[in-house]
Parts: structure tokens; sequence; C-alpha cells
């Protein structure tokens, strides 16, 4: 297997959590959110190089928080960007000589082994690769003043880790910033790329609101 690099991409504010910390800080089943996922990357590669990309104000708090809680889960922490687009840049300056990079959103703590070894094992094979679930409520398409319904079974709901070849990834990053990049996915398209899907998990939810939290402790203790 090729030497993998994991950038953990934790810039999130919490606005819409409403909480005073950044949601990546939050406390989780007793562990902040952020360290349950680095955990859960070190457990299923355990010799990838783990990259947590953060704010420059944030990262004293991290390494506080580390201390209060006996963090020793190895991982190095990068200074983001203004935006998710230069923090994965910058990530990936940290990368080395690795040949697969997986990029992860710091505040999706309950990504399953199985999710992140079909991501790396696919992009081995295809060199894009992103985990997806299909929809399972129904879709409208807002558009002049009204409202349409939708073939949901033509959607899928984009997930991470999304796994790519280094190069593939580093070239797709030279380009300029577009407002039409959402994920790293679609900046490897952008660039002329092609993705692969995988089959990905409706437990690796990302929290983003109050009611994420109340869905991730439970999750927690189903398994």
């Amino acid at each position: 297997m090729n030497r993998i690099a994991v950038i953990i991409v934790a810039g999130g504010s919490g606005s819409r959590m409403g909480a005073e910390v950044p949601k990546q800080f939050l406390v989780l089943d007793g562990l902040p959110i952020l360290m349950h996922t680095i955990r859960r990357f070190a457990e299923t590669l355990a010799d990838a190089r783990t990259i947590v990309v953060l704010p420059a104000a944030h990262i004293g708090y991290w390494r506080n928080l580390c201390r209060e809680y006996a963090f020793t889960t190895p991982h190095e922490v990068c200074e983001g960007g203004a935006t998710r687009f230069e923090s994965v840049r910058r990530g990936l300056d940290h990368a080395g000589d690795a040949g697969l990079v997986a990029v992860h959103d710091g505040v999706r703590p309950l990504v399953g082994r199985e999710v992140i070894l079909r991501a790396v094992r696919d992009a081995q094979a295809y060199g894009a690769v992103i985990p997806v679930v299909a929809p399972v409520d129904s879709l409208r398409r807002i558009a002049d003043g009204g409202s349409n319904i939708v073939d949901r079974s033509a959607f899928r709901i984009v997930q991470t880790p999304q796994v790519f070849h280094t190069e593939i990834l580093r070239k797709a990053y030279r380009q300029p910033f577009r407002d039409s990049f959402t994920d790293d996915a679609s900046v490897v398209e952008a660039d002329g790329g092609r993705i692969y899907l995988c089959e990905g998990s409706y437990m690796n939810i990302k929290i983003t609101t109050p009611v994420d939290i109340v869905t991730a402790e439970a999750l927690l203790k189903v398994r």
C-alpha cells in the first residue's frame, strides 16, 4: 500500500451550532470531536501521516486541549488559510512523499474503518475517490418562484474522506480558487480529473447543528 497522508481540515466556527467554541472542539462522549476524528484514522491507518489544519487563532487552544485531555495520538498541526481551499493547499505542503492523500472533515468523528479502507483501496486503483450515500428524503428543486420534484435516485450525498493520488490533488490545487469549489473532488474535476464514487455510510455524519451532537452520541452508544 502507498504511504498515506491524512489532511484533517478543522476550520469551522460553530456559528450554526450556537456554541461559544468552534464545533470541532465541542465534547462528544467525554472527548473533543476533533480527537475522535484523529483517532479514527490512527486506528485504521497506523502508518499514515496525520496533518490537522487549524486557523492560526485556534492552534494554541488546541494544544491546551491536548494537554488537558492527555491526548498523545501522533499528528502535526498546520496553520490554515482564509478558505477551505487554501487550508487544504497548505496541508498538501506537509504531505511529503506520500503516494495517497486523504482529506477529511474534522467534524466527521464517526467515520468507520470500512469507509476509510474502501476509499483508500479504490483510490489506489482509480486515482480519485469520494464516498457517497443515496438521499433518503424526497428532493425538490427551487426555480422561478416555485419548486419541482426531482428524481432522488439521480443524486448522491457526498462525504469524506476523499482520497487521491497525491500528484493528482497537488496539480489540481495549483489552480486559482473558484466559487464552484465545494470540496476536493470539485477541484480535481475542474482540472480535468475523473472522480470514482465508493460506498459511504449513513453513520458518517458531519456535526453541524445541536441535533447532530445528539445523533452522534446515540450512534456511539450503538457502536
